[in-house]
């Protein structure tokens, strides 16, 4: 993947050589990017629903940190030894906590009590 990362980031630098890139749209502003690739397929729907109503679960929020992590991770020069391991300790950190949340299992009371939750909640977003 490496490799395709390096062969479109040429491709990019060259087009902003070029000026292909000046005047675009959405130029200077903010993109609104859904983590589409980290939710799977069958809970977009309801991630989408959370999403609208102002609300996450903690481990959507963690797994979009992660991402954010992995991408800082990823981004950081070779040499800059310190910030890579930081930013490596911090992952793992998430990872661990979200694999201990996933872990706990909800009893009948507790999922009627986020279901009740979640209900208002988005019935105070209408």
């Amino acid at each position: 993947m490496l490799f395709l990362e390096r062969l479109a980031e040429q491709k990019i630098q060259a087009a902003i050589e070029r000026g292909e890139l000046d005047n675009l749209p959405l130029s200077g502003k903010p993109l609104r990017l859904e983590p589409r690739g980290l939710v799977p397929e069958d809970l977009r729907l309801a991630y989408k629903l959370l999403k609208d109503a102002g609300f996450l679960p903690p481990e959507m929020e963690l797994r979009k940190e992660i991402a954010t992590l992995g991408n800082l991770l990823r981004a950081v020069h070779e040499g800059d030894d310190d910030e890579r391991y930081r930013l490596a300790r911090e992952l793992n950190a998430k990872v661990l906590r979200l694999n201990l949340l996933m872990k706990r299992s909800f009893d009948r009371e507790d999922r009627q009590v986020y279901a009740g939750k979640l209900r208002n909640k988005m019935l105070e977003s209408k």
